[in-house]
């Protein structure tokens, strides 16, 4: 029996895929316990044995943040401020439980780089392929920049370390596979999709109609002002084609809709797959990858951090219509839903992406990979 710990940040879609990884491994006899937001873990895996990290402030990122400027945000604002407020939590588990292997997801640097320092073996969980891609290629003055605040908070966490905390030389777990990824290696594990079982929400499956193509409208968390106008922009664009819309509203941003749109605070995503014909999301990497999983095509708008690159990866691969999410209209997404629901090469190229995915082994393969570390 193996020892694991999983480090990981307070990400819903960053957990997800590793919960199944987890359960995997259980299921085998080893032994798997969490260094995270104990809360959210348990949430989404509720027998998960964490060890609590502390959080930094939230800092709210302006909405009208995009490129160089998000990418500062995000790591000044929350990827190093999280590694310095998880680091004390990770030590304490690190010690208490004494794992053979650590899987540190790619944005839990303090995991990785505490790892490092202490001589274990360590993985990269990759949850999103984008920094895959070397997003940074050609901007030698960002990348100088990058590194300049992963060695300071080296210094400050574990200033035994060497690693870039991104990619271990142990191995990179990515939930993906060439297929989506394109022509990109990094000698990264690509395993496909970590599809599990989660508990279905309530919902009116008697509202669906077998006969009329279903489109599933959904932003993840995009809840502030923009994300507001495009799902607008999205409703009044499909109560005029002959479809049923399910529109995920966390946030109560609609009002009274058409007859043919169902707006719901949630869904059973997984479950609800199977029975749509199309998705327009913001090309997040999960709601990407599980419809993908199903065959079903997809109209993207990527908002920003790695979604321009998920985006540019569907589009690439044939199987989905890129929007502006800035700029999207009605007539934009009425085109582009009649597109993807009409011309078969999209669903095509969406079908052969799903055998690949589930080809790939997912949970299985990435079990398989840890198990030869030990």
């Amino acid at each position: 029996m193996a020892r694991y710990l999983f480090v990981v940040p307070p990400l819903v879609g960053h957990i997800n895929p590793l919960v199944g990884v987890a359960a995997e491994l259980r299921s085998r006899g080893h032994e798997v316990v969490w260094a995270g937001h104990a809360e959210l873990v348990r949430r989404l895996s509720p027998d998960a044995v964490v060890y609590p990290c502390d959080l930094p402030t939230v800092v709210e990122r302006p909405a009208e943040l995009k490129g160089p400027a998000a990418l500062q945000f995000l790591w000044e604002s929350f990827l190093i401020p999280l590694a310095d407020a998880m680091a004390p939590g990770v030590r304490t588990a690190l010690e208490a439980f004494e794992p053979d292997v650590v899987v540190a997801d790619q944005q839990a640097l303090a995991g990785a780089l505490i790892a490092d320092e202490l001589g274990l073996q360590w993985v990269t969980s990759a949850t999103t392929s984008a920094e895959l891609t070397d997003p940074l290629a050609g901007m030698p003055k960002v990348v100088e920049w990058l590194d300049g605040l992963i060695a300071g908070l080296r210094g400050r966490i574990a200033d035994r370390s060497t690693a870039d905390p991104r990619f271990s030389p142990y191995g990179i777990l990515a939930f993906t596979t060439r297929e989506l990824l394109g022509d990109v290696d990094r000698g990264a594990w690509l395993v496909g999709p970590s599809i599990t079982q989660r508990p279905v929400t309530d919902f009116p499956w008697d509202w669906l109609d077998p006969g009329t193509p279903t489109v599933l409208v959904s932003l993840g968390t995009a809840n502030d002002e923009a994300g507001s106008r495009f799902l607008n922009t999205a409703v009044n664009a499909l109560a005029g084609l002959k479809v049923r819309a399910v529109v995920v509203d966390p946030a109560g941003v609609l009002g009274e809709t058409a007859d043919n749109i169902l707006v719901r605070s949630q869904v059973p995503q997984l479950a609800l797959l199977p029975h749509v014909d199309a998705v327009i999301c913001h090309a997040g990497h999960n709601t990407v990858c599980e419809t993908l999983w199903h065959g079903k095509p997809l109209v993207v708008a990527p908002i920003r951090d790695d979604q321009p690159i998920v985006a540019t990866q569907v589009v690439t691969a044939g199987a989905g219509v890129r929007l502006r999410f800035g700029r999207a209209t009605e007539a934009h997404l009425t085109t582009a839903v009649e597109r993807v629901l009409t011309d078969d090469t999209f669903r095509t190229a969406a079908e052969r992406i799903a055998h690949s995915f589930q080809q790939a082994g997912g949970t299985t393969t990435a079990a398989d990979h840890l198990e030869k570390l030990t």
